[in-house]
């Protein structure tokens, strides 16, 4: 079977998001500043909090089901801010209603989810995109930057993904209505992104974890060592008990220099700051990670972190997730 060419897009770009939470929001920012891009639709579980959204960025259509928006005649793309254990259906979902999609981060939580996911976005010829935002984040842009231009190569990446999360709540400090995973979701943002930066496969991962905690039922604590081909080596820790500091923060240790990320932010070893502020022409990796999304609808091209592109981490992921039950 031959895969359908992606096909170039004229004229706006009219889009649904689904999940009106803390990461939607950062979306709908982030677009405002997108030209020739309509939100037109917007999907949440909570009709009232919705409208509310909805009304403060002047979106038209509210719905609690994402059917009601695939259905809209009128749509082009959709992006899914909803629980990670939605993400491979509704993606699937939107490329069967033959939308363009961009799933936040994970892909999946079942590696056959992302797999599916996969088959199914080739053969459409559709954008499908996942959003691992460090890609995108000016500080890590930076750094491949170095790399590319074969000014720098990573000997190894240390890097600490630390919340306070004792209780269910989200970034905004509401309730959540899922449970997030630091293997499948916070991992995945490191696996990836060490792949990428290296330039080289991952070919050998190990996982420990700590007590799995009585109410929800994950690990609170991880500890993940990664390998790629070319010999770079990644040390991650991962907490959702961590009271201090939160967010994750990067050690790039390579051959000529030492930088550390922190968000949009860089350093060097020596804490002197990087200014990064013309790598891109945002300063926000959310921005800069939707700009990619409807560049390439518009283009017709498959964009940076693309569904085949990241399915190699969630395949270490599957791994590393056997390995600890096991």
């Amino acid at each position: 079977m031959n895969t359908p060419l992606r096909k170039p897009h004229d004229g706006p770009i009219r889009v649904a998001l689904a999940g009106a939470g803390a990461f939607g929001i950062k979306h709908l920012d982030g677009i405002k500043n997108i030209p020739g891009v309509e939100v037109i639709s917007l999907i949440s579980r909570d009709l009232d909090k919705t409208r509310e959204v909805a009304a403060k960025y002047g979106i038209g259509h509210v719905t609690t089901d994402l059917a009601d928006s695939l259905a809209l005649p009128e749509l082009d793309a959709v992006i899914l801010c909803t629980p990670t254990q939605m993400h491979a259906s509704q993606t699937l979902a939107c490329l069967k209603a033959g939308k363009h999609v961009q799933v936040e981060i994970p892909l999946c939580d079942v590696l056959k989810e992302g797999e599916e996911v996969v088959a199914l976005a080739e053969q459409s010829g559709l954008v499908a995109m996942c959003g691992h935002t460090r890609r995108f984040n000016p500080s890590h842009q930076y750094v491949h930057q170095q790399i590319t231009a074969g000014a720098f190569n990573i000997q190894q990446m240390d890097v600490q993904t630390y919340f306070f999360r004792r209780t269910n709540m989200n970034a905004l400090g509401q309730a959540r209505s899922w449970t997030d995973h630091l293997l499948w979701h916070h991992a995945a943002h490191t696996v990836d992104l060490f792949a990428y930066q290296a330039g080289s496969p991952i070919v050998k991962a190990n996982a420990i974890q700590g007590p799995i905690h009585p109410t929800l039922g994950i690990a609170m604590d991880m500890s993940i060592q990664l390998k790629a081909a070319n010999g770079a080596i990644c040390t991650l820790s991962l907490s959702f008990n961590n009271d201090g500091p939160l967010g994750t923060f990067f050690r790039y240790i390579g051959d000529t220099a030492t930088y550390i990320a922190r968000y949009d932010d860089l350093y060097t070893g020596k804490e002197e700051k990087i200014d990064v502020s013309q790598v891109a022409v945002s300063m926000n990796g959310i921005e800069l990670q939707d700009r990619e999304f409807f560049a390439a609808i518009r283009e017709g091209r498959e964009p940076n972190s693309s569904v085949a592109q990241v399915l190699a981490c969630y395949q270490v992921l599957n791994q590393l997730e056997q390995q600890l039950n096991g």
